[in-house]
């Protein structure tokens, strides 16, 4: 059972899916695992997540292991049609289109929700806090869920210090083979291509300024820097602060640097970055985008409040003409740059390959564990980080020493010096 936009686009769909299939070994390679084990027979698994062909492989990996696999989209606008489609015609029980309404995109989830799921698989966590405020007749049919995001983690932690969360969630994005490649490598290729493939404009010689230095701001700072941009960091954590300067980023409050900005990226998963008198200090053709999990980092309310007319200029940028003349430019409707806008595919398939890998591992951890975890956010055991980074560097063709039983005795005795 399926809802999608268009089931003509199927072909072009799978040929998309098969395509990053060959870019994922990791991923292929429990997928393998998983068709001889059946680890999930009988298991439904529902997911919330990006609906673009490097998840719908993630779906196809459960499916192998014998879930009944049913995915929506976890952003209205970043949802590939295409695959989509040929997810639905693989086999997945798939809900969602590209540009839905926020009433479609909540019924999207409800609709995953009605095959009651056994695990969750969520990307921001809108599908769980949709499950304890809409549907709370299934939570007990819950064994556990992944997050896959840094916003999402937030949200949830803060959920369960309120005692409100009803069952154990696997903070996928804390494991080191997620937040360390993904979020870094990932956002920092990822937003760039978007950026560039959206605007057609120059990175070099631009100021560019990162809200926000975390493992996302970080890969998006290095990556506009090795384009010539002159890089300029916000931060209200000082030791992440001190970090960017120590990295040979300028560093300086937000009020300065929309100043002198030319193009500005928030990623820090808060509200309201830039907002207010923000706007009236933005140079003349300043290029605004954001690249957190939600469209709030940017206050489009505030900008649309002091501009004179927006329109589309450029599929996925509008114009704002400010009342003094000036003109700002709102990439994705401030939303996830990398996904949201036209050019935006997403992090690269060698990336998602480690991040899904994870997430699968994760699905039968929960499974195999099934009434033994406590209710609350738990990250992911090493063990999967060490199992995926491994599987990595094989599929890299990329041998590592070990260490000697000598060398164990020697870390582990305490009495024993030079």
């Amino acid at each position: 059972m399926s809802n999608v936009k268009d089931m003509s686009l199927a072909d072009e769909g799978i040929m998309k899916i098969e395509w990053v299939q060959k870019h994922m070994p990791v991923l292929e390679h429990i997928k393998e695992v998983f068709k001889k084990e059946k680890p999930f027979e009988g298991i439904t698994i529902g997911s919330c997540l990006h609906l673009e062909p490097k998840t719908i492989n993630l779906g196809l990996t459960l499916q192998a292991g014998g879930a009944e696999v049913a995915m929506t989209g976890c952003n209205p606008l970043s949802t590939h049609d295409d695959a989509a489609a040929g997810a639905a015609a693989l086999g997945l029980n798939i809900y969602g289109w590209r540009e839905q309404t926020d009433e479609e995109y909540y019924e999207a989830i409800d609709n995953v929700l009605s095959h009651k799921p056994d695990i969750i698989i969520d990307d921001g966590a809108d599908m769980i806090m949709y499950l304890h405020s809409k549907r709370t007749d299934l939570l007990s049919n819950i064994m556990g869920a992944c997050e896959e995001t840094t916003t999402g983690v937030h949200r949830l932690k803060a959920m369960a210090d309120d005692k409100a969360l009803k069952f154990p969630v696997v903070a996928v994005n804390d494991a080191y083979t997620k937040y360390l490649f993904d979020n870094r490598y990932g956002t920092g290729q990822s937003s760039l291509d978007a950026i560039m493939g959206t605007t057609n404009m120059l990175i070099a010689g631009k100021n560019f300024t990162v809200c926000g230095y975390g493992w996302c701001g970080r890969g998006i700072a290095t990556r506009a820097q090795g384009l010539g941009a002159n890089v300029i960091v916000t931060e209200v954590d000082p030791i992440r602060a001190l970090e960017a300067r120590m990295d040979g980023f300028r560093v300086m409050p937000i009020r300065e640097a929309v100043k002198i900005s030319d193009i500005i990226i928030t990623v820090t998963g808060n509200i309201n970055i830039i907002s207010g008198d923000d706007f009236k200090y933005m140079k003349d053709g300043c290029m605004l985008c954001n690249s957190g999990h939600f469209n709030v980092e940017i206050n489009r309310q505030d900008l649309e409040a002091q501009s004179t007319s927006v329109k589309t200029v450029r599929e996925s940028i509008e114009e704002f003409t400010m009342k003094d003349g000036r003109k700002l430019y709102l990439l994705a409707d401030g939303r996830l740059v990398n996904l949201a806008a036209a050019s935006g595919q997403g992090h690269p398939a060698e990336i998602m390959d480690m991040s899904f890998a994870v997430q699968a591992l994760s699905a039968k951890y929960i499974l195999n564990n099934n009434g033994k975890m406590d209710v609350g956010v738990m990250k992911a055991p090493d063990d999967i980080d060490y199992e995926v980074s491994s599987l990595k560097l094989q599929s890299m063709g990329i041998e590592i020493d070990s260490i000697s039983d000598r060398q164990k005795e020697y870390m582990s005795n305490w009495q024993e010096g030079t």
